[in-house]
């Protein structure tokens, strides 16, 4: 949702298509044969344009936490996030944004952004605390956090690109659209 909405404030026109691909079983091969987080991003947004793909212009995008050498989905329950923020508290970890769109059937554009995200280091009173005020809403965002809302007071220091901590790498996604000449609404 929150992509769909930056797309709409940034006065791209278009249309929303949630597709089903077995993000997990692809995730868990990559994974398995040692891509880096950011090829992991780019591999999935890929396959959601490509089941999507329709005539016109097509998006597909997916996001990656990576802490060290460890990837996180979206956590399963409440348990889950408590001890994905636990494992996140008081480190750095980088989310990578991949986008990638199809034309024709074929990709003709793609991009990840990466930012990355210093935590505080957060009691287990605290986490219990921001999930009572934030669960079921964060079960659906990477690492059970949302920055832009009250997420915001998990984090110490953010660095990079604020559209990929959302999603999706606006900037440049726009300006290929400019390139393309685009007609924004």
């Amino acid at each position: 949702m929150i992509r769909a909405q930056m797309l709409s404030n940034a006065g791209i026109a278009h249309l929303r298509q949630p597709v089903r691909i077995d993000e997990d079983t692809i995730r868990d091969a990559l994974i398995s044969e040692g891509a880096a987080p950011r090829d992991i991003a780019d591999t999935l947004a890929e396959f959601k344009a490509r089941k999507a793909s329709a005539p016109g212009l097509t998006l597909g995008c997916d996001q990656i936490l990576a802490l060290k050498s460890t990837i996180y989905s979206k956590p399963h329950d409440r348990a889950e996030a408590h001890r994905h923020l636990s494992q996140l508290s008081g480190q750095t970890h980088h989310l990578y944004a991949a986008a990638v769109i199809y034309e024709d059937a074929q990709p003709v554009w793609r991009h990840v952004g990466v930012a990355r995200m210093t935590m505080h280091k957060l009691s287990d009173d605290e986490i219990t605390a921001y999930l009572d005020q934030a669960w079921p809403a964060v079960a659906t965002s990477v690492g059970a956090y949302q920055a832009e809302v009250l997420g915001a007071r998990l984090f110490a220091r953010i660095e990079g690109d604020w559209f990929s901590v959302l999603g999706l790498p606006l900037l440049e996604l726009c300006s290929y659209l400019r390139l393309r000449g685009w007609r924004f609404t």
